[in-house]
């Protein structure tokens, strides 16, 4: 089955959206890691939607509980299970619905699979509600990965067609946080803002890119040829629900590019081996290189609108119009970037006890 992630630091998912709770349990986790229960609450609370951002109206106070693993205050070395209660669930217009699949949704898919049988209610396994759980593995990973100095940052840099040019400098977990959409570019949040808000007003909703680095990270992580550090990273983000496409370095935009403009050139700094440009995002052959680790995360509009659209009765065969009620985000971007920079931690967290940087007891 599909729920687990990892090769030794293995985190796997359970949970629904209106299910009782969420959560998940990371195996493979070091004994003698120091971390507390407010560093795992301080990751789900920058998960928490901000109306201001075009966030949802659901409001799930989402108070991690661990339930093993670990004790006063470390890691034990056994699987870690935490979990967080769904309190602020309301099904009623999901079963209005269970009939008509929603465009943009996995219903459909969903009855493919498990017929009749999957949880609908809020999208069930499918829902960005299940993401809480991510944070939470990633909260465990972040404190290994610093105890080897390796920092992950992730900021918004485009909603709509509204792109951001933040300095490097600006970069920073503490400035991004600031920002309501998670932007390090001010001037181009405040445009983001005014765009979310006037399709909140539409009843419909919009996409944008995510960007997220990682500083430190030493080169010969990756597992060539089926377990390359990218392929890993990509499986990662494409788990996290709305995700469209996944780019490093020069992405895309490498189609357009010379071999002589796109390959970056080596040279010293000191005695370390760099380059002089980054167009590779710190991957080069499926591992990492020693140069900082970028990639781009696109997330596509939240399929959950108020606008009327055409659909099918499965009971009845008719085709029939369809607004979607209930609480939803009208831009997931903000409350991405987060589990996008958790995602990325739990993957080079996994490359990392591989490769023996990270010791299976922590002193």
């Amino acid at each position: 089955m599909g729920n687990s992630i990892g090769s030794q630091f293995i985190v796997t998912s359970f949970g629904e959206s209106h299910g009782r709770c969420l959560g998940v349990v990371v195996d493979g986790c070091p004994a003698g890691l120091p971390i507390g229960i407010d560093e795992i609450q301080s990751e789900l609370d920058r998960r928490k939607p901000q109306s201001s951002a075009g966030g949802t109206g659901r409001r799930e106070e989402d108070r991690v509980e661990v339930l093993s693993g670990i004790l006063n205050g470390a890691s034990t070395g056994a699987p870690i299970c935490m979990l967080a209660w769904n309190k602020d669930a309301d099904s009623g217009a999901y079963q209005e619905i269970v009939n008509t699949p929603r465009p943009g949704h996995a219903d459909y898919t969903a009855l493919l699979k498990y017929g009749k049988y999957n949880d609908f209610r809020g999208g069930g396994r499918f829902s960005g509600r299940i993401t809480a759980g991510f944070v939470m593995a990633g909260a465990i990973a972040r404190k290994l990965l610093a105890l080897s100095g390796i920092e992950i940052v992730a900021h918004t840099v485009q909603i709509g067609d509204i792109k951001a040019s933040p300095h490097p400098s600006d970069i920073t977990r503490k400035k991004v946080d600031k920002s309501a959409v998670r932007c390090a570019d001010t001037a181009a949040a405040g445009k983001m803002m005014k765009l979310i808000a006037e399709v909140q007003k539409q009843a419909d909703s919009i996409g944008g890119i995510v960007e997220v680095l990682a500083f430190n990270v030493p080169g010969g992580l990756g597992e060539p040829v089926f377990d390359t550090l990218e392929g890993e990273l990509s499986k990662a983000f494409f788990a996290i629900p709305a995700v469209r496409g996944v780019e490093f370095g020069a992405g895309f935009a490498a189609a357009a590019m010379q071999g002589s403009q796109h390959n970056d050139l080596f040279s010293l700094s000191g005695k370390k081996l760099v380059t002089l440009t980054n167009n590779a995002g710190g991957i080069s052959g499926g591992l990492s290189n020693g140069m900082p680790i970028v990639a781009r995360i696109v997330f596509k509009p939240t399929a959950s609108i108020g606008k009327i659209q055409r659909t099918v009765d499965l009971k009845t065969g008719k085709k029939v119009d369809l607004s979607v009620k209930g609480r939803h985000d009208s831009c997931i971007v903000p409350r991405a970037v987060p589990v996008v920079e958790d995602m990325a931690a739990v993957v080079l967290c996994d490359f990392a006890l591989r490769a023996g940087i990270i010791g299976r007891i922590i002193k």
